[in-house]
C-alpha cells in the first residue's frame, strides 16, 4: 500500500477540504442504468511513461475491447498534484468515469458528491469481482449501507503504515541486525552519515510509526485528516495533536533535525517523500507489509544494487487491522460510463490472466513463471498499472528475488492481528465542514512543522493549540465522538 500512501497527507487535505460540497450533479441524476460509451476514462496518480502509453494502446485496449467492449483512456495527475486536482476536476464535473483514491476518505468524498452508488452496478457487471473481494472487503466501502467505493487492495494489512522500509544494503554496511526502536533508528541515520556522508538522510519523519512506538494504547485515526484518532482501548476520541504521544514523536523528530540527520525540505516539501526514497540516496520511509517489493525497481534505477527491507518498531505489540485496504476505487456522478468503469474492473479481476495482463502485460514479454513466481527479464521493470491498487492475495505474485521466508510472513502476517472496532468507520464531516477546513490550514501551517521535528515543540506548541482552538477542535472531536458512539452501539 504505497502512495496513498502515499496517503497526500496535510498538505493537500486544505485544498481537498474546500471543496466540500462540490459537486454538479447529485445522487438522482446517476447515469447507473445508461448504457456504456466504449471507453472508460480513468483519472491516474503518476507520469505517464512511453512504455505505459504503448502498452494501453497495442496491447491492453485490443484486448478490452474484444472481452468487454470497452477501451481505457488514462488522465495523468502527477503525484504532487493529484489530490488537489482531482478535488477540482470532479467538482467542475468533468468527464471521468473511475478514479482512485485512499479507503479513509470515502465518507468525505459521499459528502462531496464525488461518487455515486455502486450496488446496483456491481450487481449486474462485477459478478466475478464478488469472487475474490469478500463481502467483508466490501464493506469498508459502504457509507450508511450504500456501496460508493470498490476497496481494491484485498491483502495482509495490519498495522498498515506503522513499519519502516529501510535500505537494507546500507543497514549491512553498519553491522546493524534490527530495528526495533527510535533509538536504533537514530543510530542507524548517524552510522550511514558517517559512512555515506554524500547521501541525504530519511526521506521520512515516519510519525505514524513512531507513534505506534510511543503510544499507550492503540490509537487509530478515524476521521478526515489526520487531526482525531481513536483509543482501541478506551473507545474514546482524541485530539492527536493534543496527545501525549503527539509530544513525544516531535521531541523525537526534534532531535533528529538538531543533529542533522534530517533535511528542511521533510517538512517543506512532505509529500514528496516516495520521490525521494526512489532518488536512492535515501535511508528510509514509511512501510506497511510489502512496501520494499512495490517501490524496489524505482528506486534500483539510481541505486542498482539497494535492498530494501521494512521493521516494524515496537514489535511486542499489537497489529490492528484498521481498515479494509487502504485503496478504494470510485465512480463519479459526473461518469459517461459507469457501467465501463465497473467492467474494467471486474475483467481485471475475472481470473488470474487478467489480472497479471494488466499489471505486467503478456506472459513472455516483460516476465516469465518459474515455480510461481515472477522472473522479471528488465529489474527495472514496475509493471504497468500500480499493483498495489489492484492487490489480490487470490492472484497476487511475488517477483524470484523475493525469499520464500518473507512471503510466508507475508501470508501469515495478519494471523494474530486485531481487528479495530472502528474499522468500516467513516466519518460524516458535513456538521462541522467549516471547522475541518479551518483545522487542516492550522494543521498544515502551525502543527506538521511541530511533528515534522522542524520547530521545537515548547516553544511553538502553546501558540499552535491556540490557532486549534480557534479553528473549532473542541466543536469538531464532538462530532466525531457522536458519531462513534453511534456507531459502536449500532455494532453491538
Amino acid at each position: 500500500m504505497r502512495k496513498k500512501i502515499c496517503l497526500a497527507l496535510i498538505s493537500t487535505l486544505t485544498a481537498a477540504i474546500m471543496l466540500s460540497g462540490c459537486g454538479k450533479e447529485d445522487a438522482s441524476s446517476s447515469k447507473a442504468t445508461g448504457k456504456g460509451t466504449g471507453k472508460v476514462k480513468i483519472l491516474y496518480p503518476g507520469e505517464e511513461t512511453d512504455e505505459m502509453a504503448n502498452f494501453v494502446k497495442n496491447e491492453l485496449n485490443p484486448k478490452l475491447k474484444q472481452d468487454i467492449g470497452e477501451e481505457v483512456e488514462i488522465v495523468y495527475k502527477g503525484w504532487d498534484q493529484y489530490w488537489e486536482q482531482k478535488d477540482i476536476m470532479l467538482s467542475a464535473g468533468n468527464d471521468i468515469d473511475l478514479y482512485w483514491d485512499g479507503l479513509g476518505d470515502i465518507g468525505i468524498m459521499v459528502n462531496k458528491k464525488q461518487c455515486q452508488p455502486l450496488d446496483e452496478l456491481v450487481e449486474k457487471y462485477g459478478k466475478d469481482l464478488q469472487k475474490v473481494i469478500p463481502e467483508s472487503q466490501m464493506d469498508g466501502g459502504r457509507v450508511d449501507g450504500t456501496l460508493y467505493g470498490i476497496p481494491s487492495a484485498y491483502a495482509p494489512s495490519s498495522a498498515m503504515y506503522q513499519l519502516v522500509c529501510v535500505r537494507q544494503d546500507l543497514m549491512d554496511e553498519t553491522g546493524m541486525k534490527d530495528i526495533k526502536t527510535p533509538d536504533d533508528l537514530e543510530s542507524y541515520a548517524e552510522k550511514v552519515a558517517k559512512l555515506h556522508p554524500e547521501f541525504n538522510g530519511p526521506a521520512d519523519v515516519i510519525y505514524k510509526p513512531l507513534t505506534r512506538y510511543f503510544q499507550d494504547e492503540q490509537l487509530t485515526w478515524c476521521s478526515a485528516g489526520e487531526s482525531v484518532v481513536f483509543g482501541e482501548d478506551t473507545k474514546k476520541a482524541y485530539s492527536y495533536f493534543e496527545s501525549d504521544t503527539f509530544k513525544k514523536v516531535a521531541a523525537f523528530n526534534r532531535k533528529m533535525y538538531k543533529k542533522g540527520l534530517y533535511h528542511d525540505e521533510l517538512t517543506t516539501n512532505y509529500n514528496e517523500r516516495d520521490s525521494r526514497i526512489q532518488q536512492g540516496t535515501y535511508e528510509w520511509i514509511e512501510g506497511s507489509i510489502g512496501k520494499e517489493n512495490e517501490i524496489i525497481s524505482a528506486v534500483r534505477t539510481n541505486a542498482p544494487n539497494a535492498v530494501l527491507k521494512s521493521y516494524i518498531l515496537a514489535p511486542e505489540k499489537k497489529k490492528y487491522i484498521t481498515a479494509c485496504g487502504g485503496e478504494v476505487l470510485c465512480v463519479p456522478y459526473s461518469a459517461s460510463n459507469p457501467e465501463g468503469a465497473i467492467k474494467f474492473i471486474n475483467w481485471i479481476y475475472k481470473n488470474e490472466d487478467n489480472y497479471m495482463f494488466a499489471i505486467y502485460g503478456p506472459e513472455g514479454e516483460n516476465y516469465t513463471l518459474k515455480d510461481g513466481k515472477i522472473e522479471l527479464k528488465d529489474s527495472a521493470f514496475g509493471g504497468y498499472f500500480y499493483e498495489w491498487m489492484f492487490r489480490n492475495k487470490n492472484y497476487q505474485k511475488f517477483t524470484t528475488d523475493v525469499s520464500d521466508e518473507f512471503i510466508k510472513e507475508y501470508e501469515n502476517w495478519d494471523n494474530d492481528a486485531v481487528k479495530s472496532a472502528v474499522m468500516a468507520f467513516h466519518f460524516d464531516n458535513e456538521k462541522v465542514k467549516n471547522e475541518q477546513t479551518a483545522i487542516g490550514e492550522v494543521i498544515n501551517n502551525y502543527m506538521m512543522p511541530i511533528l515534522c521535528g522542524y520547530v521545537d515543540y515548547d516553544e511553538a506548541f502553546p501558540s499552535a493549540l491556540q490557532k486549534l482552538k480557534d479553528a473549532g477542535i473542541d466543536k469538531y472531536l464532538e462530532e466525531v465522538q457522536k458519531q462513534l458512539d453511534e456507531y459502536l452501539s449500532a455494532k453491538k
